[in-house]
């Protein structure tokens, strides 16, 4: 196993909210159908996983925020999954496996990734 990269990223929860509200397709844009309706320090936590997930690969254009979901389960840590635009460029990296820690506490909601190979 080798450490391929590390991103992090903090989001105001309140901030990310307003944004929401302002624009109510961004919910759409941002999260699968799956992720939508989770709480608001949950979306911000998601939304804060995947600017993570996307410094960890460089931030290439055309990575889609659809083709990586949070799953969490129960009792588990959360988990990446991946396909599409972020699949192909995890490849290009020969990423084989990602970590994520995902946190949310006095208003903000922070997330890291880190890739390895």
């Amino acid at each position: 196993m080798a450490v391929v990269g590390v991103g992090i990223d903090v989001v105001d929860i309140s901030r990310f909210l307003g944004e929401l509200g302002r624009s109510p397709r961004l919910r759409e844009r941002l999260f699968t159908p799956e992720e939508r309706d989770l709480p608001p320090a949950s979306l911000a936590a998601r939304f804060a996983a995947k600017e993570a997930l996307a410094k960890v690969l460089g931030a290439p254009v055309g990575l889609r925020w659809h083709d990586a979901t949070v799953h969490r389960h129960r009792g588990g840590p959360p988990e990446l999954v991946i396909g599409g635009s972020v699949a192909a460029r995890a490849a290009d990296l020969g990423i084989t496996r990602f970590h994520l820690s995902m946190s949310h506490d006095a208003g903000i909601a922070s997330a890291v990734v880190v890739a390895e190979s």
